[in-house]
Order: structure tokens, then C-alpha cells, then sequence
């Protein structure tokens, strides 16, 4: 009985501390149930995903929507669950989480190791399931960071996914998500950076080799030496994987061999005419309002108007006419243009992007000079005047009783001529008269309405030379300009794109919309006279011995800018030479001026442009085959007659006065590009042109009257607004050419 009684003392404090440990063992339990349900509650699914994560980089194609001019941004292409090999998905999974379709999305044992590693601070270990990393990677919220907080959130998201999607869906997820090395996102990026295939044709082997990858993307991605056994080791342990799974029987698995891999390809890095274009398409697309991000991750298919083969011609064009000698300051740009839709189909933009980022065909506007002409004539004749209209080509030309006169190269005079002769000569004083006639305010409308920029009209618009090409334009612009002729009178503005795809399958045709700049009579008149530049004219050398062409040439003071803008009716080409810091275009020692390599450049170009195309013949002009509208001889010595383009010594033209032959000073326009009041201060300089009194050298600013045998380096305006500078020695020196206005930069957006 008292032992009873001693053994029931003792086991009473057993008792009650048994009872306070299962009480606090609840309490824990209750507590932890209470944390979980208030961490469950605490945690929804993330309604946003990483930008990263669904990211799809773009595909930009040539014209043919085939060739692939270039990939922009995160190497990703989404695809469908179905469209994945099951034996692909099959390798995944036994690489990386085999009881996928069977757990509930999270790894106990997996997470508790992870969780340890972290507590420890030793690396972190694998044991993930597929869901967490989809998890992990796929939603926004979650970072990559190391701690106890971040894996249990992890945890809950992933329990939650699992309850609300499926298995398919995660899976599909997971694989669009995962890096793979070789800078591929997703399986289908995959499939091509390692075995350049669609994901489709994947084998098992090579399906394998990508489930193998996911653990280490780095050093599988090109493996060599230890590597490369580490890597085979990793691929015959996944094809062991989906042995025991099921996926593959012993003898399949037995029997499946090692596949060889395609050799990485280089990071994209624009070279030659690439990055050119590459500029000129990104920055179309931003002014439709798709921004960079749209380009990187939106997974646009977008498709250029450049034709690669006419690329090659534009770049094999200037390279082949062009000799060694050519200084490198020297730069040429070259545009042609659809004349249908206004599509750019190529271009030139210089020897190489890497070297020089700013393209010659877009971003460089130098005067036009002569080419301007046409602009002019199309004003002209849609005036009312017609081809026989007589403009006074006399030298100089007054416009103003008290101003100085403008005259032609060499003082040489041409009378009263028609609107033809004085195109196919390219008679200064002709087209400054014909300017009075039309108005200045008709001339710069009709040049807007074929495509130049107003803004770029704008500084020039009262000047009596605007006729002749004292605005700056790019080839681009001035081929799109040319273009319109060939349309018959209809401008379609000059682009860059045909059509745009986005990541769901929807396409937006870029179509320009044709707008009427002047009449199809105009058009077709205007363009009988800019054939005779080529048949018997100033721009012979642009001749194409199957097939009628019509253009200009067009050369500025002292052969700063040189050009040939001419056209087909299928296609429009213009082709400039400049310099960076406005000096003249000087090859071999001589001066250049539009009829000589310019020319030459555009008929290289348009041979192989045209071969293959059919013949198609221009419209015939108003009053056709009245007495060749009057004058049939051919041009001075000079292309443009004051432009400096010695082109080729003819019958000279009837004189008003008696002058000595006509001496070649290759300038553009009447010693002096710009006539009108400018000048006014010490200095001309470029500044120092047009009728007035005041003569000075040396630097000066300012508008108002000038004269000038002018030294002097200096900056002028005309009109108060077009500034000039260089050196200019002659008759009122020169107005419009200044570095920053006769040759414009913009940088590629």
C-alpha cells in the first residue's frame, strides 16, 4: 500500500508535465495552423507576371517577309503545350520534378533542404519543383533573393497554383519561362540556338540535351573538355530519368545516342548596311507609337521594305564607281523609292554603321541644287504654263532694279528659251525668272506636296534662288520627290515598313495613302523635259541604253553637294556626294559636279535594278512633236549652267549679248547660292551675296545688303535666317553653305 502510494507521487509531476507539453504541443500546432492559414490568406497568386518572363523579342524581315534582317531583344517565341514533343516534356520532367503530375506543386523535402541551405548560408540546393520555378520566374513579387520570407511565399503561391491551373498549364508556362543558355528564353528559342530546329522536330536525344541544360545553361551551353563529359554525364542521367518514369523503355533508352550540337551563333552585331536600316525601322516604329519596349519584348514579326538583293546593288553601286582614292571624308548616300506606295526598296548609308552611325540616305540633308529645278517646273506647268512658256535666260538676271544681277557660269546667256531647254541645260537665270512668273509661295507648295519637308522649305521660302536648290534635303527625300513624277503626279509618303505582327497573330498593313501633288498632265509633261537631261542633256551618263529615264543633276557652289535624282516609271533613285565640314567633293584632284559620278553611281544601281523588269515607256507630253518645243541644242560646259558641272562642251545657244565662252568655275548657283539681302555687317564670306553696297572680308554676322569679293571665313543670313558660312571669293560670295545648314545631321532614334 505505501509503495502504491510512493509510485503514485511519483508519476503525478510525470503527469502534469506531460500534460503542459501536449498543451503547449497543441497550442504550437494551433499556432502554426493560425500562421499557415493567415500566411494562406496573405498570399494570393500574383496578378501580374515579370515583364522578362513573357517577354518575346522581335523578328525583323526583309521585304519578302522571309529573310530575317535581324532579332531585337529577349530571344523568346511562345508556343502552345501541344505543339511540345511529348517525349521533350517527358525529359523536362524527369530532369526536373518526376512526380510533377503527381504532387501537390510544392517539394517537402526538396523546400526543407532549400530552407536549410539558407539558414546555413551554404549554397542553395536544388529540389524545386516545376511549379515553384514557374512560380518563381513567372510571377511578379518574387524575387531572386535568399531568405525565409521570399521561399515561403514560394510556397504558398505555388500551392495555389497548383489548386487553380493545371499540370498542362504550368508545364506550358515553365517551358516558355526557363533560360536555356545561348541566350534562349523558352523551349522554341532553344530548339534553334542548340540544334536549329523548330521544337517540333526536336528528337528525344536532343530533347534530352535541352532538360539537361536547365541545371546549368552556362556551362552546357558550349561545352568543351570537362565540361563537355559533365554535360554528357547530366544527358545520360535525364535519358535514365525517363526510363524510370516510363518515358523510355530499356532499349530505347539503351540506344539513344549523344547528339551533336550547332555551333552558337554570334550576338547579333549590326555590320555594314545592317544597323542602317535597323535605325530606320526603329525609329518608323516609334512614330506609330510602338515604343522600345514594343520592339525588345512584344515579339512584333515585322516586316521592311528593303529588298536585300537591291541592297547589295545600292552598296556594289557606290563601291564599284567609286575609286580607292576617294577621300574618306567624302560620303555618298543613295535612296530609291517605289513609286507606287512610296516604299523605300533600298538605299545606301555608308561604308559601315560601326564607323559611322550617321547614315547618308536619311539623316544627311544637303542643298539640292539643281535637282530642286523639278519642283519648280512641276510648279510651273501646274500653273497653267505649258513646255513652250519662254523664260528669260539671259545673264545676269536683275529681279530687282537696284540689285545686282544673277548670273550664269561664265556670264553666259541663252535668251529666251522654253521651259524644255532650259531644263535640259539646266539654265539658272531661266528658272529664277520662272520663279517670278509662278510665285515662290506655288514653288514651295508643290515641293511640300511632293515630300520635302516644310520646315525644311520654310528658311528659303522668299528667296528668288529658291528655284535652284538652296534647301537642304536628304536623298531619301529627294527620291521620294522624284517619285511622285513617276506616280503621275501622286505622292505616297516614303516608309520603311510593310507590315507589322504582333505576339497574338494580328497584322497592321502599312499601306501610304497616295495624295495628288499636282496633275497627271503636269507630271507628264514635267517628266518629257527631265528625259531630255538624260537623252541629250547634262545627265547623260545616267543612261540606260533599254529603257527611257528621266532626272537632274544638280551641283551647289563650289561642289559642295553633288547630285543625279532621276527615275523609271517603276522605280525612283537619287544619289548625293558631300563632305562632313561642307568643303568641296574633290576626287583625284578634280571637283565633282551631278553628271559625273553621281550619275554614273545611279546607272550602276538602276541596271541591276531594272534587269528583268519590263520596258515601260513615259507618257507623251502636250503638243508632242511640235518642232521639239522650239530648241533642241544641247548644254553648256556647265551642268546646271552655274552649278560647275562641266559636263560636256556643245553647240552654244544663241546670245543676247557678246560674252567669252563660258568658263567652267564649278559653282551652283550665280556665285552665290542665295540671292537676296543678306550681308549686311562686316564680313561676307558665305554671307555676302545678292545686290547691295556693303563689301567687306572677314568674319561677320549679320542681314541686310552685301557685296562681295569677300575672303573672309564668316556666317551670314539670308532673310534673316539661313545662316552660311565658309569661304567665297567673286560676286556677292556665297549665302546658303553652312556646315550646319548644308549639311544637317539627325541621330538615329
Amino acid at each position: 500500500m505505501l509503495k502504491d502510494r510512493a509510485r503514485a507521487g511519483r508519476t503525478g509531476p510525470r503527469r502534469r508535465l506531460l500534460k503542459i507539453a501536449l498543451i503547449a504541443f497543441g497550442a504550437l500546432v494551433l499556432s502554426m495552423v493560425g500562421a499557415f492559414a493567415l500566411a494562406w490568406a496573405m498570399t494570393p497568386i500574383p496578378g501580374s507576371t515579370q515583364p522578362q518572363a513573357t517577354a518575346q523579342g522581335s523578328v525583323i524581315y526583309y521585304r519578302d517577309g522571309k529573310t530575317v534582317l535581324a532579332r531585337q531583344g529577349v530571344n523568346r517565341k511562345r508556343v502552345p503545350l501541344d505543339q511540345v514533343p511529348e517525349h521533350v516534356r517527358n525529359a523536362v520532367i524527369a530532369a526536373e520534378n518526376r512526380s510533377f503530375y503527381q504532387d501537390q506543386g510544392i517539394s517537402l523535402t526538396g523546400t526543407v533542404r532549400a530552407m536549410w541551405s539558407t539558414l546555413t548560408g551554404q549554397q542553395l540546393q536544388g529540389g524545386s519543383t516545376i511549379t515553384q520555378q514557374m512560380v518563381r520566374n513567372y510571377y511578379s513579387g518574387l524575387s531572386q533573393e535568399r531568405s525565409i520570407v521570399r521561399k515561403l511565399k514560394e510556397i504558398m503561391i505555388s500551392l495555389k497554383v497548383d489548386q487553380s491551373k493545371s499540370k498542362d498549364w504550368v508545364l506550358e508556362q515553365y517551358l516558355n519561362t526557363i533560360y536555356f543558355g545561348r541566350n534562349a528564353d523558352g523551349i522554341q528559342a532553344a530548339a534553334d540556338a542548340y540544334f536549329r530546329k523548330d521544337v517540333s522536330r526536336l528528337t528525344v536525344a536532343e530533347g534530352a540535351y535541352l532538360a539537361a541544360v536547365i541545371q546549368q545553361p552556362s556551362r552546357f551551353a558550349n561545352p568543351e573538355g570537362a565540361d563537355l563529359d559533365a554535360a554528357r554525364a547530366r544527358w545520360r542521367s535525364v535519358v535514365d530519368g525517363m526510363r524510370l518514369t516510363g518515358a523510355l523503355t530499356a532499349e530505347q533508352a539503351a540506344t539513344t545516342l549523344f547528339p551533336p550540337l550547332k555551333k552558337p551563333r554570334p550576338i547579333f552585331a549590326p555590320k555594314g548596311q545592317e544597323g542602317y536600316m535597323l535605325d530606320q525601322v526603329a525609329a518608323e516604329l516609334r512614330t506609330r507609337g510602338y515604343t522600345d519596349e514594343d520592339i525588345n519584348q512584344g515579339g512584333l514579326k515585322i516586316v521592311s521594305t528593303f529588298d536585300k538583293d537591291l541592297m547589295a546593288a545600292a552598296e556594289r553601286a557606290v563601291t564599284s564607281v567609286l575609286p580607292e582614292s576617294t577621300p574618306k571624308e567624302v560620303r555618298t548616300g543613295l535612296a530609291a523609292v517605289d513609286p507606287e506606295n512610296g516604299e523605300v526598296v533600298a538605299f545606301y548609308g555608308g561604308r559601315d554603321w560601326r564607323k559611322q552611325p550617321y547614315d547618308n540616305a536619311f539623316g544627311a540633308k544637303v542643298q539640292a541644287g539643281s535637282t530642286f529645278k523639278a519642283y519648280t517646273l512641276a510648279a510651273a506647268l501646274d500653273s497653267g504654263l505649258g513646255l513652250d512658256t519662254r523664260v528669260d535666260g539671259n545673264s545676269p538676271l536683275r529681279i530687282t532694279t537696284d540689285g545686282e544681277g544673277i548670273p550664269n557660269s561664265g556670264g553666259y546667256s541663252y535668251g529666251q528659251i522654253n521651259l524644255v531647254k532650259a531644263t535640259q541645260s539646266s539654265v539658272n537665270t531661266a528658272f529664277v525668272d520662272l520663279g517670278q512668273k509662278v510665285g515662290l509661295d506655288k514653288v514651295v507648295e508643290t515641293a511640300e506636296k511632293a515630300g520635302i519637308p516644310a520646315d525644311q522649305l520654310a528658311p528659303h521660302s522668299s528667296a528668288a534662288t529658291l528655284p535652284l536648290g538652296v534647301a537642304s534635303v536628304s536623298a531619301v527625300q529627294n527620291a521620294s520627290g522624284f517619285a511622285t513624277f513617276a506616280a503621275g503626279g501622286v505622292h505616297h509618303e516614303a516608309h520603311v515598313i510593310r507590315s507589322i505582327t504582333d505576339a497574338n497573330g494580328k497584322t497592321t498593313r502599312i499601306e501610304a495613302r497616295g495624295s495628288r501633288a499636282f496633275a497627271e498632265q503636269t507630271a507628264i509633261d514635267a517628266t518629257y523635259a527631265l528625259t531630255q537631261v538624260v537623252t541629250a542633256g547634262t545627265g547623260s551618263a545616267a543612261r540606260l541604253y533599254d529603257r527611257p529615264v528621266a532626272g537632274k543633276t544638280g551641283t551647289t557652289d563650289r561642289s559642295a553637294s553633288v547630285w543625279f535624282a532621276g527615275f523609271t516609271p517603276q522605280l525612283a533613285t537619287a544619289v548625293d556626294m558631300f563632305r562632313d565640314d561642307n568643303k568641296p567633293v574633290v576626287v583625284d584632284g578634280s571637283a565633282l559636279y551631278g553628271g559625273t559620278y553621281p550619275a554614273q553611281i545611279w546607272r550602276a544601281f538602276m541596271t541591276e535594278a531594272m534587269e528583268g523588269k519590263p520596258v515601260k515607256e513615259f507618257a507623251e507630253p502636250s503638243n508632242y512633236g511640235y518642232s521639239n518645243y522650239g530648241d533642241t541644242y544641247r548644254s553648256d560646259t556647265d551642268d546646271d549652267a552655274g552649278d560647275g558641272t562641266q559636263d560636256e562642251t556643245v553647240a552654244p545657244p544663241r546670245r543676247s549679248e557678246a560674252t567669252t565662252p563660258p568658263v567652267p568655275d564649278d559653282t551652283s548657283e550665280p556665285d552665290g547660292t542665295d540671292e537676296g539681302p543678306d550681308g549686311d555687317g562686316p564680313g561676307t564670306g558665305d554671307g555676302g551675296n545678292g545686290p547691295g553696297n556693303n563689301q567687306g572680308n572677314g568674319n561677320g554676322n549679320g542681314s541686310g545688303n552685301g557685296k562681295g569679293p569677300g575672303n573672309g571665313s564668316g556666317n551670314g543670313k539670308n532673310n534673316g535666317t539661313d545662316q552660311g558660312n565658309g569661304d567665297e571669293t567673286g560676286i556677292g560670295g556665297r549665302d546658303q553653305a553652312p556646315a550646319q545648314d548644308n549639311v544637317t545631321q539627325s541621330r538615329p532614334n
